[in-house]
């Protein structure tokens, strides 16, 4: 019988009982069973952060790519298909060489304990390794310090994007010590990438990088950007550059774009290569505005969008988008997880939208209720009711408003299903 990637992906997924047990020793093991694949890739970009890993390193492709250079990217999660998370020299990996590479990290293996993210992560970089390529982009997945990715013995440059508070229960209860899991990431004598960060995580980051002898370029020290006149003016050492906004909606990203620009620069890109950043960068479900699929074709007349942010950072990038789109009452379908801060994320989104309707999120073991979520947005004086499912939902609000502007949001995990049944 043929194996396809998703049953390898299954039997994966029962080699470890626990979802997340942060530790980098099945890892080596693993990388030593395959003669060590991560020191065989191209040159590696190593991101950080809790907030815009995804859209920075989806900016630094795109300016990479505008130089000529072909480039393998390393994302998590996925949303609608795993082969997302492996791109090779530009391309998403084929089913037929992902299903390889799995099933060598599986017999390699020998049955022993490795989480599903650890040896998924180890397929990607014995993919990497045998495939040229000019560069290679890694995101973290969880934190930094202890991640499957952090086995690189010398990136060319490291990247850390703005910090906040998530994910506590693994990585710590305070800014300071997620920063010094972010921190993980720092190379000895590696120049390092910082954007934005709180006062609490920057000292954390600059007394690790102080130790490490590691350059550090951090926003509104070594590099500058701002938006003026609907242009992106970015400033380093090098000069200054006036460019197009970047693709991707939102001020929040005007920041990113800053951290990716600061990394093109340092890898010697002009400013063809920065634009082609700004004007090519292509990431779903971050303020995704929906064209085809069955939403639309209930809802013609509505404008639809797909966001998954689900953190209180999040929340209020999102309050900053939509207060910057024309007029139109916004009404949110929305479902999240039962490990994020629902309040901290709606909170910010309450003066902007009109209504909230409520949905589990289909096969979600972790989903919050629809009724949890009711409550929590009722709670931030959001009008909230709950629906079955997101046409359900969507339904509900265009019989009361046909043209109504709708965003569906809270879980990349809800984005991942709305783009599996609309892609």
């Amino acid at each position: 019988m043929t194996q396809t990637s998703d049953a390898i992906l299954a039997r994966m997924m029962a080699l470890h009982p626990k979802i997340i047990d942060l530790t980098l020793d099945r890892v080596w093991r693993l990388l030593a069973a395959l003669d060590n694949p991560q020191d065989k890739l191209p040159p590696v970009i190593h991101l950080a952060g809790t907030n815009g890993k995804g859209s920075t390193q989806a900016m630094i492709r795109a300016g990479l790519e505008g130089m000529g250079k072909s480039v393998h990217a390393y994302t998590s999660p996925h949303l609608a298909r795993f082969h997302e998370r492996i791109r090779l020299a530009g391309e998403l990996i084929s089913e037929q060489y992902l299903t390889e590479v799995l099933d060598e990290c599986y017999g390699a293996n020998g049955g022993e304990n490795i989480t599903y993210f650890e040896i998924t992560t180890v397929a990607g970089l014995l993919a990497f390794s045998r495939t040229p390529a000019d560069y290679t982009l890694l995101e973290v997945g969880l934190g930094g310090r202890l991640d499957a990715t952090n086995v690189i013995d010398k990136p060319v440059i490291s990247v850390i994007t703005p910090i906040s508070i998530d994910h506590e229960q693994f990585l710590g209860n305070t800014l300071a010590k997620i920063a010094a899991e972010k921190a993980g990431i720092i190379k000895r004598g590696v120049p390092v990438v910082v954007g934005p960060q709180p006062n609490e995580a920057m000292e954390v980051i600059e007394a690790t990088a102080a130790r490490l002898g590691a350059p550090v370029i951090a926003y509104g020290q070594q590099w500058h950007v701002h938006q003026e006149h609907g242009r992106l003016v970015f400033q380093d050492e090098t000069g200054l550059l006036d460019l197009p906004l970047p693709a991707l909606l939102g001020a929040h990203q005007v920041q990113n774009a800053g951290a990716a620009l600061a990394a093109l620069r340092h890898l010697g890109a002009d400013e063809a290569a920065c634009e082609a950043a700004m004007l090519n960068a292509e990431w779903p479900a971050r303020m995704q505005k929906l064209k085809t699929g069955p939403l639309i074709e209930a809802a013609p007349e509505a404008e639809l969008w797909l966001d998954g942010g689900h953190n209180a950072a999040a929340g209020i990038a999102l309050a900053d988008v939509l207060a910057k789109l024309p007029e139109r009452p916004t009404h949110l379908i929305c479902g999240m997880l039962n490990t994020k801060d629902v309040s901290g994320y709606m909170a910010p989104l309450a003066p902007q939208v009109a209504s909230l309707t409520a949905i589990s999120i289909p096969d979600e073991i972790n989903t919050l209720s629809a009724e949890d979520t009711e409550a929590a947005a009722n709670s931030v004086g959001i009008e909230a009711g709950t629906a079955e499912s997101t046409m359900a939902a969507l339904q509900m609000i265009t019989a009361k408003d046909p043209q109504a502007r709708v965003l569906i949001c809270g879980s990349l995990y809800l984005a991942g299903h709305i783009l599996r049944e609309n892609g």
